[in-house]
């Protein structure tokens, strides 16, 4: 006879009291209520109520890089505090509002409880927890000084996450702007236009040919727009199937992309400060240096860069000095490369990494300013010429017929 399905384990909310009589809530994760009960008594609560947590699955939020830094930050603040690591899980995952992000932290919880450490609790779930994340965790345990690596750790995400944010700013407003002047533009081609076409047809005269043009497009977008659109989005779709699958397309991609005017200085200036500041962490923790250079390639968010630093990784494992090592890729400016040399002849390469790292952060938010006002004027003129080009294309026949009058 087969043997039966393990049962999927699923949050249950819970009220207890403890030894001295005082009333206790929280939360588990467990297949069936039995499995809360032990869950409880090994907390060294008495059950009094226990109940399935309703609406697990509202909304469907998917758990962000954002919530792994939050999370990172309240485990790190905890254990400072002195809580203990599961008392800390139990906190945080009641007063998370993410139902996905309360599993998850329930599902390590009860990792832990079962004789796992934290960093192999950490490692099952490699969706959420990169090998970085759990190394620096890994070197914390084994160093007794896990708190002090988890306010590292949430350091380093939190500044990864606002890097992050800066790159995006940079690229959102100028796709949100010219998404709305498509679409106002297939507005009026579609639903405005038509209606000047059928009055021009009662003026018994000949369109200046701007306007004839307009209205051929206006056209050609009724009835053959609707293809046309399929085709884009398969190309679409199509492009980011292949740049998935194909590294030589991301490395091409990612080549031009630091090429690129202004955008690729900022691109550029990203990736240094996200080298500098995996390797400050991973380099403060204790990881050594080649091993933690394997880290620090994945980091980088460019192929380019990565690729560089695993060649560098190289390098150093012979012998070479990360200087040297950074001078042969001619991707780093002197002044890094300078500040990095000064660092391993005094012995303090995390902190100038870090120096490194703060550095090139306020050099990209202020080239995304400076981007942001760069493009605003930009922008607004692309606007008013497309939409004022079709204005004025339909007025042109009605000047024509006041000129005649």
């Amino acid at each position: 006879m087969a043997q039966a399905t393990a049962k999927k384990d699923i949050p249950w909310t819970w009220e207890g009291k403890d030894r001295k009589g005082r009333v206790l809530k929280g939360r588990s994760l467990a297949a069936d209520e039995n499995g809360v009960r032990a869950d409880m008594r090994r907390q060294g609560v008495i059950p009094v109520k226990i109940r399935k947590q309703r609406n697990v699955m509202r909304s469907g939020k998917k758990i962000s890089p954002q919530d792994i830094a939050l999370f990172a930050r309240q485990l790190a603040t905890m254990m400072t505090a002195g809580i203990p690591l599961v008392q800390s899980f139990e906190i945080i995952g009641v007063g998370n509002d993410n139902p996905a992000v309360q599993k998850l932290i329930f599902d390590i919880k009860a990792q832990v409880e079962g004789g796992s450490t934290l960093h192999e609790a950490l490692a099952k779930h490699p969706l959420y927890f990169d090998d970085l994340f759990v190394n620096l965790v890994e070197a914390g345990e084994q160093a007794g000084a896990l708190e002090t690596l988890l306010d590292k750790i949430a350091t380093y995400k939190e500044k990864t996450e606002a890097l992050k944010k800066k790159i995006k700013k940079a690229l959102f407003y100028p796709t949100a702007v010219l998404a709305v002047a498509v679409i106002v533009t297939l507005i009026l081609l579609i639903f405005v236009i038509p209606q000047f076409e059928e009055l021009f047809r009662g003026f018994g005269a000949d369109l200046p040919a701007f306007t004839r043009m307009v209205i051929n497009m206006s056209k050609f977008i009724q009835t053959d727009g609707w293809w046309l659109g399929t085709l884009f989005g398969v190309g679409v779709f199509a492009f980011m199937e292949l740049k998935k699958r194909s590294r030589p397309l991301r490395q091409a991609l990612d080549r031009l992309s630091l090429r690129l005017p202004v955008l690729g200085a900022i691109l550029t200036k990203a990736a240094i400060a996200r080298f500098s500041r995996t390797l400050a962490t991973m380099f403060a923790a204790g990881v050594p240096l080649v091993e933690a250079m394997t880290s620090v390639a994945g980091a980088t968010g460019n192929i380019i860069y990565e690729e560089a630093t695993l060649r560098m990784r190289d390098e150093v494992a012979t012998g070479q000095r990360l200087q040297r090592a950074m001078e042969n890729t001619a991707l780093f400016p002197n002044m890094v490369v300078q500040m990095i040399a000064v660092g391993e002849e005094s012995g303090s390469l995390d902190t100038m990494c870090s120096k490194v790292a703060d550095f090139y952060e306020q050099e990209v938010d202020a080239a995304v300013d400076a981007l942001s006002s760069l493009l605003e004027p930009l922008i607004m003129a692309i606007l008013g010429v497309v939409v004022g080009g079709l204005v004025i294309a339909m007025y042109l026949p009605i000047f024509k017929l006041g000129a005649v009058v």
